[in-house]
This record gives C-alpha cells, structure tokens and sequence, in this order.
C-alpha cells in the first residue's frame, strides 16, 4: 500500500484571502519563511502549525490540507 500524500491548498486560500506571506506569519504567529516552506511541500507542518494557519484564515483545516491516496 502507498503511502498517502498531502496535498497543500494553503497557496490558493491565502491569495483568495488578500493576505501575503508575512500577513499569514503575523497572524499565525510564524515567520514568512514557514509559510513560504509550506507553501512550496519543501516542510510539511505539524498539527501545531496547521491549526494555527486554519485559525489565522479562518477556515476548517480541511480546506488547507488533505490527504490523498
């Protein structure tokens, strides 16, 4: 059995929400460059993180991240 993958919608909600990468940082409390890692599947957040960028957008973290087989 593969293992799941993880797909990263966090790019297309922050754009749709009008913030840039160090607006998204402020209000999750991260640095620009966390978003940015995240953003390009360089770093996969932990469930901390994810639920800070869920909070900070105001979206269920399903619409942020999701696995896919």
């Amino acid at each position: 059995m593969a293992e799941p993958r993880l797909a990263v919608r966090l790019k297309e909600v922050r754009t749709a929400a009008g913030l840039t990468q160090q607006e998204l940082a402020d209000r999750a409390g991260l640095s620009r460059k966390t978003v940015n890692t995240i953003e390009n599947r360089v770093f996969t957040p932990s469930v901390v993180v994810a639920l800070a960028l869920a909070k900070a957008l105001n979206v269920p973290l399903g619409d942020l991240f999701e696995l896919i087989d």
